[in-house]
């Protein structure tokens, strides 16, 4: 079985979902169900049929995180010491080649990855450059838009 790498936040994240999917919302579909059923003629009862497509989507979801937490490696940045090489869970501080302007992003799993939250995806075209890669060294890595050079001022591990 192939491992899921997650940092501490992801799997809680992820752990806080599941609790949601078995103590919430598979209950409320359970009562949407019951209520369409009460309706009568199920043959062409819309309601019932949409609680039974979410019914089917929640316990789907749920075997899918069960299956990711149970392959997850949990990785606490805080506890690496890679001697400034960027890996999975570091931060790391980068300045654009081009037009000089600074961006920090910090590489973790493919469930956890927010790009608003500067959270990169370790499958990214950005994160693949980066990772084994030190500070002060240039990356380059085809974006959609185009050829990126990034200067790696910092990587930290928090």
């Amino acid at each position: 079985m192939t491992t899921i790498p997650l940092t501490r936040r992801g799997a809680e994240k992820l752990k806080s979902e599941l609790a949601r999917l078995k103590n919430v919302e598979r209950h409320a579909v359970v009562q949407a169900i019951a209520e369409a059923r009460a309706q009568g003629d199920l043959s062409e009862n819309a309601e019932y049929e949409a609680a039974k497509d979410k019914q089917g989507f929640v316990e789907g979801r749920i075997r899918e995180i069960e299956a990711k937490l149970a392959a997850a490696q949990i990785i606490d940045p805080a506890n690496l010491a890679m001697d400034g090489r960027v890996v999975f869970g570091s931060t790391v501080d980068l300045e654009d080649e081009d037009t000089g302007a600074k961006v920090t992003y910090q590489i973790v799993g493919d469930d956890e990855a927010d790009l608003k939250l500067r959270l990169i995806s370790i499958s990214s075209p950005i994160a693949r450059a980066l990772i084994g890669k030190e500070s002060g060294e240039v990356v380059e890595f085809r974006a959609p838009g185009g050829l990126k050079r990034y200067e790696i001022v910092a990587v930290r591990y928090v």
